[in-house]
This record gives structure tokens, sequence and C-alpha cells, in this order.
């Protein structure tokens, strides 16, 4: 017989989103219980924060920590175009109390090193950690979430009886994956592959220019759909990434190492001349088909954050933000719930879902855009709207969209958005270059080999952060 464990709400995932979760949730009074399979550190990527990410770094009192530990300073994101010489630079900038925009930095991270100093802080402020994975969600007769069962690491199940699962698995989506939450529904960048490594000896920036300072995320456009990023990761190692359509990646018959290193050279002018040496300090890895959204991720009992409901594309580099940002308004709706908040209702958390929702969808009609119409994009960001896009970049898409800036965005994709039922928002949407509605997830579609035979799984469907 399984024995049965007791708390208010438990994690699954100590990544950032689990972390942040239980650091707010803890704030509350809430205790929660962490089940986090893998030991710490470990590889990730998803290294560079927005600014409104730094400012929830801030609020949870780790400014400190991220000094000490020495993570370089973001001052913005500079993107050239496809021969290199030309580059529009987005700043990093707070909101005032008098809502003016002021200049401030955030960081770029070493996963490894962050994740497992948020793991710290979360369990130096209540939380408890167990190593273990979670086996099932569980429920009551009602078809209501009640807990989860796990295996601990010396292979024994355990059932933790929780009041509300958070799903922080991230792109292993554990509920969805479950049948717990609705369709599990392809994105619009379901097609692609991200090849990824580090590099050193690179050619970086000036610390005397915020615009050009070392620390700044480059991104390198050549055409539709390919791209490469240049996130440092201290002063010499630097995070390289190519991402292409997984179909380019095939016809060239490559090795993942010997692909990144030619595109290294061949992508962009000034990404190889920022890379002269292509050595890479790490085995090169892969990221396939990672592009999705999952309708009905929260219901009774549940809420599923950040990656486990919903992934676009790494370009801006999102994806670390809207975790951490999710699991600080997750815990405040959980907060509500537990002192009488809509606790009749079918969904108790349908008003959340849809906030959540909205912002990404700012996201998402954003980065439609660049690919659609990068010149017009272009003219955007450095148009009467570049306040607007500002706040875009850093973050700010949860308050006060959507802008004059979304609104462009939606008017170039001739795409309208209606929030009034969830059959409305909660499937990836359509426009004139998408007009079709997106197929259901299946795990056996698309399956990416290199040259030398490797098949390169499904992302979300591995048992471990990357693929090596």
């Amino acid at each position: 017989m399984n024995s049965t464990l007791k708390t208010d709400v438990v994690i699954i995932g100590g990544g950032p989103g689990g972390s942040t979760a239980a650091m707010y949730l803890a704030r509350e009074g809430i205790q929660s219980i962490i089940v986090e399979k893998d030991l710490f550190p470990r590889y990730h990527i998803g290294e560079s924060m927005t600014g409104e990410c730094g400012a929830i770094i801030r609020d949870l009192g780790l400014e400190s920590v991220m000094l000490a530990d020495k993570h370089p300073r973001k001052h913005g994101v500079n993107v050239y175009g496809a021969e290199g010489k030309t580059r529009w630079h987005v700043p990093v900038m707070a909101r005032d109390e008098n809502n003016e925009l002021q200049a401030q930095f955030t960081w770029q991270v070493r996963r490894s090193i962050f994740d497992k100093r948020m793991l710290e802080a979360a369990v130096d402020r209540g939380a408890t950690l167990l190593e273990a994975t979670a086996v099932k969600p569980n429920m009551n007769e009602a078809g209501d979430v009640i807990g989860v069962q796990v295996r601990l690491a010396d292979g024994n199940l355990e059932d933790i009886e929780a009041k509300m699962v958070l799903d922080c698995s991230g792109q292993n989506t554990f509920l969805a994956n479950s049948g717990i939450t609705g369709p599990k529904y392809l994105g619009n960048y379901d097609k692609q592959i991200a090849i990824f490594s580090q590099v050193a000896n690179t050619v970086r920036g000036d610390d005397d220019d915020p615009e050009n300072h070392p620390d700044n995320t480059l991104i390198f456009y050549q055409k539709k759909y390919h791209w490469a990023w240049f996130i440092p990761l201290d002063d010499n190692v630097v995070s390289i990434g190519i991402v292409v359509p997984s179909a380019y990646f095939v016809e060239k018959q490559e090795s993942k190492a010997d692909f990144i290193k030619r595109e290294l050279r061949e992508l962009n002018p000034e990404l190889s001349r920022r890379v002269p040496d292509t050595t890479l300090l790490e085995p090169a890895r892969s990221v396939v088909n990672y592009s999705f959204q999952v309708k009905k991720f929260t219901g009774k009992g549940y809420i599923c954050i950040g990656d486990a409901h919903r992934f676009l594309d790494p370009i801006f580099s999102f994806g670390l933000y809207v975790t951490m940002k999710e699991a600080q308004l997750a815990s405040k709706t959980i907060k509500e719930y537990f002192t009488g908040a809509n606790c009749d209702a079918d969904n108790p958390f349908a008003n959340y879902q849809a906030y959540v929702e909205k912002a990404i969808d700012v996201l998402e009609d954003s980065l439609d855009a660049f690919w659609e119409q990068p010149l017009a994009f272009a003219r955007i960001v450095h148009s009467k709207h570049r306040p607007f896009m500002v706040d875009v970049f850093a973050g700010r898409i949860y308050e006060g969209q959507p802008s004059p800036a979304a609104l462009s965005f939606q008017k170039l994709l001739r795409r309208e958005r209606a929030y009034a039922s969830e059959d409305l928002y909660s499937v990836p949407i359509g426009s004139r270059y998408h007009p079709e509605r997106a197929p259901i997830w299946n795990t056996s579609s698309s399956v990416v080999r290199t040259a030398d035979g490797e098949e390169l799984v499904n992302y979300f469907d591995s048992n471990s952060p990357v693929k090596a």
C-alpha cells in the first residue's frame, strides 16, 4: 500500500517556474512540496532574461545572489539583418512610479547555476523538496485533481494529497500528457529545429556603450525561420544556437556538430565575424518541434504554468519570464481560491487562464509579425510605437494590452482576437498566412534524423531537459 503525504500545493518540477511558485506561495503562508526527478545542477537552455524577469528576481530579494554569482548584465537586444550590416536595438528599460521609461539591466544566466540557486531559495523559504518522478495525477469521483502519485528514488510509490497541483514540468507537459487538460495543439513553429552549444573567444561589444554592451543578446537573421542566437554566459563563454526548419537540417545530411559549425560561418556575415573560433565547448544538442498550445490548462485542482501549456518560439527569450510570471500570478490566484474565491465555479481559474492567454497572444502576434513582415516590424520598433515595443520586449504584456504596437501587428496579420469563450482563444489562431486551425499534437510525427542516423526525439517527450 502506498504511503501518503499531505500539503497545500504539490508542484511538479523544480525549475524556475516551480521554485518561483514555491517562494510566492510561501509568502502567502501556503505550504508546498516540489517534486523534481533530476539532480541539480543540470544543463538547460533558456538563458536570457527579459527586463521584467529581472524585476521578479528583485521582488524575490535575490538580486544580491545574482550579483554574487556574477551573471552577465544584459542591457538590451540587437537584431542584425541578413547581410549583417543593419541592426535594430531594443534596450532593457523599466517603468518608474510615474510610468516613465528608465534604463535598467537584467541578466543572462547559466541555467545550471541559476536553477540550483532558485531551488535552494525555495527550500530555504519553507518548500519541501522531494526527489521523485511524477507518475500520474490522482482524481476524486467527481474528476477533480486531488494530488499526484510519484515514484521515489528507491522505486517505491507515494501519493501526495494536495488542494492544488501546479504543473511546472515545462515542455514535458505532465498534465497534458496525462489527459487532464484539453487537447495539445501544434503551434506555428512546430517544424523548427534548434541546434545549440557554447563557444569562446568571440568578438564582443564595448562596456561603456549600453547599446553595444558585451553582455547583450545578439540575434542574427538570415531569412524566414532561419536565425541564430548569441547569449553571453560569462566573460569568455557564449551560448550559441542555430534555428532553422527541420527539413533544411535533414537536407544538409550533417551531424549536429558539423551543422552548427558550418552555419556559424555561413548564416550571417556578422555572426561569422563575432565567432571566429567555432570550437564547441559542449556537445551539440538539439530541440525539435517545440511549438505547441494546450487547451483548458486550468481546472478544479490544477494549473499548468509556462511551457507546461504553451510555447511559441525562442527568438526573443520570453520563455523564462513567462514561466516565472505565471508562477507569481498563479500563487496569488491560489491564495484567493483558498480563501473562498470561485470555489463553486466549473473552472475556478477561468479568469486567470484567459488573463495569461491574452498576454501570450501579444507575444504570438509580435513573433508572427516579425517573421511574416520583418521590414514592417522594424519600422514599428523604431516608430512612434517604440515605447510600447520596449514594453513588449521587457515583458510588460499583462497590463495595458493590446497596446498600439500590438494592434498594429494584428492589423498586419489581418488577425482578430476574441476572449468571450475558451474556444475562441485557447486554440492556435489562424491568420492570412496560416488560415487553418492547428492540428492535434502527434508524438510520432516529424521524426528528424542526423546524417549519422541519430533520431532526434521530440523535446517534449524526452526524459531529460535537452536531447544530447
